[in-house]
């Protein structure tokens, strides 16, 4: 198997994970979102503090926090919104709205990239994103409330894309980092209600327990693979490929938790996948044409 291959798996396995988790996080329902985040982030903190120690980057940790702490901690508290709020949506029966925010990420990525960083829209990926604004007005004129799930998802997620780019380290040294910097908030909300206050803890038997371990795992698990999967894979590749998480947690909302899809969401999410596939189109054309671009440099280099 070639790297390319072994590469595509990983990615796809991730995807795979990340948009089947709300199958685990339903089993959390009883439990309070802030409770279920806090427990995800210290043992997210202990799955990668071992993948650190074995690898030996330890002390890269350490040197990280100290030069980049203040940006870090900007990209944790958008982290830990984002995964704060699409705990709640799930429990809540909104596992929808936050797959919809899920397929909006990547034009608002391409938004936000145009406007911090002055990157260059193709005409289709300014059409897309005018799509995916207008699939937005649709839902919130249909259904009479603004998708605010959704936009949440795909705001914090965008912004944290542009805090991660500013801090130039690994993936895994870097979201180390930032669980590190939470989890002393984790721990004195998780000793405040332990100690009966806000309703006392709710987690408290062995099978929940139990779950809010592998919320460790199940959080690094897929970027560790998805991490891997960027080294080996076009990033073209990976832009496609990352649309099967959506596309799982949409599943999970329609055919197993059974939340409603009305005829203002066939048009919605009609629009933002038409968006999606005009986005792709432009970067798959883009991406041939820089690899034509290089490989006529070569030859004219060899020459």
């Amino acid at each position: 198997m070639s790297d390319t291959q072994r590469g595509i798996l990983a990615m796809l396995a991730a995807c795979t994970i990340w948009g089947l988790s709300p199958l685990f996080y339903k089993q959390l329902a009883h439990v309070p979102p802030l409770e279920v985040l806090s427990y995800r982030t210290l043992w997210s903190l202990g799955v990668f503090g071992v993948v650190l120690i074995l690898q030996r980057q330890t002390g890269q940790l350490w040197s990280f926090l100290g030069r980049r702490w203040p940006i870090a901690a900007l990209a944790a508290l958008l982290i830990s919104t984002n995964w704060g709020f699409y705990i709640w949506s799930i429990q809540v029966g909104r596992a929808m709205e936050a797959s919809l925010g899920y397929y909006i990420f990547p034009l608002v990525a391409v938004l936000f990239g145009a406007l911090f960083f002055g990157e260059r829209l193709g005409a289709l990926q300014w059409f897309a994103v005018a799509l995916a604004a207008t699939g937005v007005l649709v839902l919130t004129l249909g259904l009479g409330l603004v998708p605010l799930v959704a936009l949440t998802l795909a705001t914090t997620f965008g912004l944290y894309g542009l805090i991660k780019k500013q801090l130039r380290s690994g993936a895994i040294i870097s979201v180390t980092a930032e669980v590190l910097l939470l989890a002393p908030l984790a721990i004195v909300w998780l000793g405040w209600i332990g100690s009966g206050a806000a309703g006392g803890a709710q987690a408290l038997d062995w099978q929940s327990q139990t779950l809010l371990a592998l919320s460790g795992p199940i959080t690094a698990g897929p970027l560790i693979l998805f991490s891997y999967a960027t080294r080996k894979v076009r990033l073209a590749t990976v832009g496609l490929l990352q649309y099967l998480n959506p596309t799982l947690q949409f599943l999970c909302a329609a055919l197993v938790f059974g939340e409603p899809f009305t005829q203002w969401h066939a048009i919605t999410f009609g629009l933002i996948w038409a968006a999606l596939g005009l986005y792709s189109a432009q970067a798959l054309l883009s991406d041939r044409a820089a690899r034509r671009r290089s490989i006529n440099a070569e030859r004219s280099g060899t020459v």
